[in-house]
């Protein structure tokens, strides 16, 4: 016999005995009942006959049992031994020898044992591998409560053909030769936590952070090089959220997207910047603080409001008063007032993120600029998901506003300026902007998806023509960008995460030629 381990020896032992004499009881009762019901089915026997076969099934049942009986006996043994030898082997330092089994222990008996081992083997195993998963996702926090770390490792290659402002993340085509190379500063690391109840409301917080940091701005109206530095790989604050949820209502601070802004295409290549940013998406992250609220049930659908302060940051060419030892103002925080937006949708069927709906959204907001000059901004929105047949789905959003490039439209600018020479001061004026994009999506089952998508803003240039910057930037002179994008997704797992794709730019000056440029991606992803 194998020489298991005490406690091994002790759960078999205890497993026979709890199974096998209520098996062999079980055993009987179902003789006895076949036995009368043969005896009831045959009416020619008589009486006498069928007590003597009932009485020799229950001699033959008392036999089994006695049979059953002794091997226990001879199982208490046999554990017994054991027991001696392996407090023998512990106390003297030497292994214990086995012991051959005894002759009368029968061979169905030892592979009882075996497979009785082999279960509680298996049993530990399993239990081992919850507690590894358990430790795992059991991180510690000053507040005792669940945290989550989640995040995306990602690589994307890229070959540009012309010229763009950043050549892993491009936005912009620039007049020029292409590039190409490889980039992982898109990855993105996350902190998710559930907090106490207050007030009957569930608590939540989540952040996340990337290594795309943001370069300083400051006077940037002729060497902007790009939303982001090329070279630094600095932490940057991406989006974060904390707030209250109760069953239809939710108070909420956050560092997002607009509310009005409520759908992005989607990309794997394109995340320090979502895809379409700067041609129709408005998506740059902005403080804000507000309250949605869910309102009963139209038919099958839902009704909800979101009510939210922002302070809207500049746009990139924004100039700025910098004094030295001082972090510069915004010209939203220099109005000494929040922007105010608001938007209502109709809400379909399903889980939050893979439901229909429809929203028209408001903003508006008071700036102040370093130039002593003061604007007011707005925007109307309309914004949308629409689940169609065969697994397709349309979704887009569009906008008509003034100085909307704090938000990430208005060709980079909030506004124009120019010197005027008669009075010292300038010229200036807020621009119009129109906008938004559109994605048609085809998913394959949960693993496969393709997305195809455009996107355009435009400043209007008739406000723009009088304000040309002899000898600028791109960026001073844009007034139109447009983006064609088409990607394919697979996921051959749920941690892993493989994606091609295609974009075309289209970057259109006040005067001149419009830039081009062709880029390909490729991107590799894992998730934890």
């Amino acid at each position: 016999m194998r020489n298991f381990s005490h406690n091994g020896n002790r759960r078999s032992g205890a497993r026979f005995f709890r199974e096998w004499v209520p098996l062999s009881m079980v055993l009987a009762l179902i003789v006895s009942v076949t036995l009368s019901s043969q005896a009831q089915n045959v009416e020619q026997q008589n009486l006498p006959e069928r007590i003597q076969r009932l009485s020799d099934a229950m001699a033959s049942t008392q036999a089994q049992l006695e049979h059953s009986q002794r091997q226990l006996e001879e199982m208490r043994k046999e554990l017994a031994e054991l027991r001696r030898q392996m407090a023998a082997a512990g106390a003297g330092g030497a292994p214990a020898t086995n012991k051959p089994p005894d002759s009368s222990l029968s061979e169905g008996t030892g592979e009882a044992l075996a497979a009785a081992v082999r279960d509680i083997q298996e049993h530990q195993a399993i239990e081992e591998s919850q507690i590894a998963t358990h430790e795992q996702t059991k991180v510690e926090s000053n507040s005792k409560y669940p945290v989550r770390i989640t995040g995306l490792l990602l690589m994307n290659g890229f070959v540009n053909t012309g010229a763009v402002d950043m050549p892993a993340t491009p936005t912009v085509a620039l007049p020029g030769y292409g590039n190409a190379g490889a980039s992982v500063r898109q990855t993105v690391l996350g902190f998710d936590a559930r907090g106490p109840r207050l007030f009957g409301a569930r608590s939540f917080a989540d952040l996340r952070i990337d290594f795309a940091s943001s370069p300083s701005f400051n006077d940037s109206t002729t060497n902007y090089s790009g939303y982001l530095g090329l070279n630094s790989t600095f932490l940057r604050l991406r989006t974060a959220h904390a707030g209250l949820d109760w069953d239809h209502t939710e108070v909420f601070f956050s560092l997002d997207h607009p509310i009005f802004s409520a759908e992005s295409p989607t990309s794997l290549v394109a995340t320090a910047e979502p895809a379409l940013a700067w041609s129709g998406n408005l998506w740059t992250w902005n403080p804000q603080a507000g309250i949605t609220e869910n309102i009963g049930r139209m038919g099958a659908r839902n009704l909800q409001l979101q009510v939210a302060l922002i302070d809207a940051g500049d746009a990139p060419l924004t100039p700025s008063d910098i004094t030295p030892m001082s972090v510069p103002l915004t010209s939203a925080e220099q109005a000494s007032r929040p922007g105010v937006q608001a938007r209502i949708a109709l809400l379909g069927r399903g889980r939050k993120d893979e439901r229909s709906h429809i929203g028209v959204g408001g903003y508006f907001a008071v700036h102040n600029t370093a130039l002593d000059l003061n604007f007011d901004s707005w925007a109307a929105t309309l914004d949308g998901r629409l689940l169609l047949f065969g697994g397709l789905e349309l979704s887009g959003s569009f906008y008509r506003g003034l100085g909307l490039g704090g938000l990430g439209g208005g060709a980079y600018k909030d506004f124009v300026y120019k010197p005027n020479p008669n009075t010292g001061g300038y010229y200036f004026r807020a621009l119009d902007d129109v906008g938004g994009w559109a994605q048609l999506k085809k998913k394959l089952g949960e693993r496969l998806e393709f997305n195809s998508a455009y996107g355009m803003d435009n400043a209007f240039s008739s406000q723009m023509r009088h304000y040309i910057v002899t000898g600028g930037t791109m960026y001073q002179n844009l007034t139109i960008n447009r983006t064609f994008t088409g990607n394919v997704i697979y996921s051959p797992s749920a941690y892993l995460l493989f994606s091609l794709e295609y974009r075309h730019i289209q970057s259109s000056p006040i005067a001149g030629s419009p830039a081009q440029s062709n880029v390909v991606g490729v991107g590799a992803g894992y998730k934890f």
